[in-house]
């Protein structure tokens, strides 16, 4: 089971791809990006756009170009990814789906599925893109399937 949307998960591992690819300065292809992390090379290269647009990752256009990860962009928490692709709905939305949940008028799960929110957005907002460069540098982590 997957907790985020297959758009979702393709920008996490890509942009965790590319900050651990451009560490030294380099550039990275949307090929190499797909390759990296076994995803379709057009439907990577929309995500891509969208989260460049979004300040979330650098890209230079011509021969020498590709997409990079500056300095600030290490800093940011991976829940700024989450909320770019697919809104803040995993961190407040009703795991029924029901519009009026709430702490006054709570769904049957409300109350459990709200614990697990919160865990979920605490590991997202307190883990930063550029955390996991040396796991992956050391190759103790993996964005392949």
């Amino acid at each position: 089971m997957a907790i985020f949307s297959k758009t979702c998960e393709y920008a996490i591992r890509a942009v965790l791809y590319v900050a651990h690819k451009t560490t030294t300065g380099n550039k990275v292809g949307i090929k190499d990006i797909a390759a990296g992390i076994d995803s379709p090379e057009l439907y990577l290269a929309k995500i891509l756009q969208d989260l460049s647009r979004k300040g979330l990752i650098s890209s230079v256009k011509g021969p020498n170009g590709g997409f990079y990860i500056n300095e600030l962009s290490l800093s940011r928490p991976l829940s700024d990814i989450v909320e770019a692709v697919d809104g803040n709905g995993l961190f407040v939305g009703c795991a029924l789906g029901l519009k009026q949940c709430s702490e006054v008028n709570p769904c049957p799960l409300h109350h459990q599925f709200k614990a697990i929110r919160d865990q979920i957005h605490a590991v997202l907002r307190t883990n930063t893109i550029g955390k996991f460069n040396e796991e992956l540098v050391n190759g103790l982590l993996s964005l392949k399937k």
